[in-house]
């Protein structure tokens, strides 16, 4: 579903789940958006009483999915400045509600300074 719907909105795709080969990161979706490389993160529910589905991706999840991105880019031999994440939530009600998120969260994490 997630992949038809970014077809739609003018994404090529190029891979789907993309595991890395060391490590347990694996990119749902990659595509291009113009000149610029997304890694999509899919998140489906059944139905949104507990919330939104991106609520599931936590700080661990974040890691894997940077570590399995820089493979991507450095096989693909391109620099992260080029790149995204993106993440789609899915709530599979009736019609499905299909939620796109364009830059979700950063390619590099952010180090926050040791506190004394």
């Amino acid at each position: 579903m997630a992949h038809r719907f970014l077809r739609r909105q003018g994404l090529t795709i190029v891979a789907r789940n993309f595991h890395q080969r060391a490590g347990r990161g694996e990119l749902d979706i990659v595509a291009w958006d113009g000149p610029v490389l997304v890694f999509v993160e899919v998140k489906t529910r059944a139905t949104a009483d507990f919330g939104s589905p991106q609520r599931a991706i936590g700080a661990d999840k974040e890691k894997d999915l940077r570590r399995a991105a820089r493979e991507y880019l450095r096989r693909a031999g391109v620099p992260r400045e080029q790149a995204r994440f993106d993440l789609v939530n899915i709530v599979l009600s009736q019609p499905p509600e299909i939620e796109w998120i364009q830059d979700a969260f950063p390619l590099v994490a952010r180090h926050h300074p040791t506190i004394p």
